[in-house]
């Protein structure tokens, strides 16, 4: 089933496509003017557009580039009953699908549709196989060769996952390789972090709202999980979910549908979950922290995924597919020497694999397109790793001892810079990283987690090269 908007002034019309369209089996939404359609795809994921060109308020041709900032690349199919030459010019250039002119047969019109929307299936397949390699999971370790069965058994599926692991081990890139493999790889994948989203905002944003439901809710609004119909979420850092907004991810979870903000009714929706969390949920459940229900709900399946330090046997691949993937060497054929090499395998890499990916790219960036060698590799002084609890599981100690035998290292470089600004520069961008992986990549929710303004959230990153 795919989403169809249709946008045209003309009841008949909108109500014998949405007839037609709805009997082959698609989800089809109507709107009389190009705002209302833009409103609409500005809160609904859509697979197609059917646009007239001549609407009360702003043209259809006009609303083309409005809609492909909001829809991507999904077709847009043309209508109108004044077809002249620059018409049809002008919706060729704006890359629309294809141009029907009125009055056209329904059948006609239906067959245009799906062959748009088969040319965008196409187009998704290749994509996928061209992101195949940018998110591949290295490895030939037995360890890994495990998760790789794990994965092949567990995507045919459609039961939960929970995806367990310390911070960079790559529990996203997992869950999308689970997605891709799966039945629903032509559907959304949608990873969401609930605990990044704002307190007072978070159940409109997980589950959407109605016209009327809170000040400021002019219209209504699916929710994300509505948005992923058919496709895969990913609940990142699942253990971070408060406790009140767990009560309605279960019954979301367990009866496969979403109630918004304000309204009585529950909507069905057709969505897997795959949960993910850095923290032990065995221990939150005993501190009452974490739902017991919830917890067994989503351990359907278990991935645990190893650390770095566990599979050192990959290092090598995984540094290379990393120099490959760097976009600072210029296109250099940049090589690591066996000496750069073996210190990498030497390190403890408290913060795995993204720790890993973070060496490599400054090692680039200092090499030049050189051979990389091992003085070209950050300093281990100034990896800074963050324990969850008051003492670090590696055995590096508290926080304040890290602190202690950074400053007995680093005081005695009477010729670097003050300490101070040494020591910010060592442990800001591996926070800020942090922080905003956490976030998803939404500085404005950075910024608030970290108790700074987004000027000068902006202005770090800019500073440390992270923009």
């Amino acid at each position: 089933m795919s989403r169809i908007l249709i946008v045209d002034d003309e009841a008949t019309i909108c109500w014998a496509l949405r007839e037609s369209l709805a009997d082959d089996g698609h989800d089809v939404e109507v709107a009389s003017s190009a705002e209302e359609g833009l409103r609409i795809a500005a809160s609904n994921s859509l697979d197609a557009i059917m646009l007239d060109v001549r609407l009360p308020g702003m043209d259809g041709l006009t609303a083309i580039g409005r809609f492909r900032e909001l829809i991507g690349p999904a077709p847009i199919v043309i209508m109108t009953a004044f077809g002249n030459l620059e018409t049809a010019v002008l919706a060729m250039e704006s890359k629309a699908f294809d141009y029907l002119v009125k009055p056209f047969d329904l059948d006609q019109a239906t067959s245009v549709l799906q062959r748009a929307l088969e040319s965008q299936q196409a187009t998704n397949e290749e994509t996928l196989d061209r992101s195949n390699h940018s998110e591949a999971l290295i490895g030939v370790s037995l360890v890994m060769q495990d998760l790789f069965k794990k994965i092949a058994l567990v995507a045919p599926t459609d039961v939960p996952v929970l995806i367990t692991g310390e911070s960079g081990t790559g529990k996203e890139l997992v869950a999308r390789a689970i997605h891709r493999h799966s039945p629903r790889r032509l559907k959304p994948f949608l990873p969401i972090c609930p605990a990044a989203l704002s307190p007072g905002l978070v159940e409109g944003e997980l589950f959407g709202h109605v016209k009327g439901s809170f000040t400021g809710a002019n219209h209504d609004r699916k929710g994300l999980l509505e948005l992923a119909n058919g496709g895969t979420v990913l609940l990142d850092e699942v253990g971070d979910i408060p406790l009140n907004l767990q009560v309605k991810l279960l019954r979301a979870i367990e009866h496969r549908e979403v109630t918004p903000v304000g309204d009585a009714r529950p909507r069905a929706t057709d969505i897997r979950i795959i949960a993910a969390t850095n923290q032990p949920l065995q221990e939150l459940m005993s501190e009452g922290q974490f739902r017991q229900d919830l917890f067994f709900r989503l351990n359907v399946f278990h991935i645990e995924l190893p650390p770095l330090r566990a599979r050192g046997e990959d290092i090598p691949a995984l540094a290379q597919h990393f120099l490959q993937q760097c976009r600072f060497s210029n296109g250099a054929k940049t090589e690591i020497t066996p000496e750069a090499l073996a210190e990498l395998r030497a390190r403890p890499w408290t913060g795995n694999v993204r720790e890993l990916r973070n060496a490599i790219e400054h090692a680039a960036v200092v090499s030049r397109g050189q051979p990389i060698h091992p003085d070209h590799l950050p300093a281990i002084g100034k990896q800074v790793s963050f324990p969850n609890k008051t003492t670090d599981h590696n055995g590096g100690g508290t926080l304040a001892d890290q602190c202690t035998a950074w400053v007995d290292t680093e005081a005695t470089r009477a010729d670097a810079a003050p300490l101070y600004e040494r020591f910010l520069e060592a442990t800001e961008p591996p926070l800020l990283r942090s922080v905003l992986a956490r976030c998803q990549g939404n500085r404005a929710a950075a910024a608030q987690m970290l108790g700074m303004h987004r000027a000068t959230l902006r202005q770090k990153l800019r500073k440390y090269g992270l923009d």
